[in-house]
């Protein structure tokens, strides 16, 4: 069985929203941050860092993935023969 790419994209899609419906929610990202929040007992801070942390994993992330992308793209362009050389 060959898989093709957008199967194989559309299944880790799916995996990756299935571990994060099923995760347990974290109290903190780090041990640093969970000892700082600690002695906090405001619910609405503790959420609202959390959600700071994972808008500051969006920039990497985009930053992989474009990259990615323009390798898959440059490699797919590599692959192809040119017939203009062969003239």
């Amino acid at each position: 069985m060959r898989w093709n790419w957008k199967k194989l994209v559309l299944l880790s899609v799916a995996v990756a929203m299935a571990s994060l419906l099923i995760a347990s929610p974290a109290s903190a990202q780090c041990a640093m941050c969970r000892a700082a929040l600690a002695g906090s007992n405001n619910a609405f801070f503790i959420r609202n860092f959390n959600i700071g942390v994972l808008v500051l994993l969006v920039p990497p992330v985009t930053m992989f993935c474009s990259i990615f992308v323009v390798l898959k793209r440059y490699h797919r362009d590599d692959q192809r023969p040119d017939s203009e050389e062969e003239e």
